[in-house]
């Protein structure tokens, strides 16, 4: 009996925008949760003048509020295999951004 061997196969793949996601959003806040094997990634929007205005309360030594408030900018769901697929991806960016920065000898 032989035995199915999971297998690695790249394709090029085109996504074409729709509507909503025509346009990139700006985001500079993220929260992943996993619930019953389901991955939520948040993206979010901060107003940077409040983080702004956070760090220099703390700077002052006031008490740092205790919560923010930003606005959703999307939420996406996806399995956890999925979600292990997209941490490859990010690891490979990373690692191809790092060996640019480094000057060569």
């Amino acid at each position: 009996m032989s035995q199915a061997k999971d297998q690695i196969l790249a394709l090029n793949v085109r996504l074409k925008p729709s509507e909503s996601s025509a346009h990139p959003r700006a985001t500079n806040y993220t929260n992943v949760g996993v619930v019953q094997g389901i991955a939520y990634l948040d993206f979010g929007f901060i107003e940077p003048a409040l983080f702004a205005a956070i760090a220099k309360t703390a700077k002052d030594g006031q008490a740092a509020p205790k919560g923010l408030e930003g606005a959703l900018v999307t939420r996406v769901a996806m399995s956890v295999d999925v979600l292990a697929r997209l941490h490859q991806q990010i690891q490979h960016v990373l690692v191809g951004l790092g060996t640019a920065q480094k000057p060569k000898a």
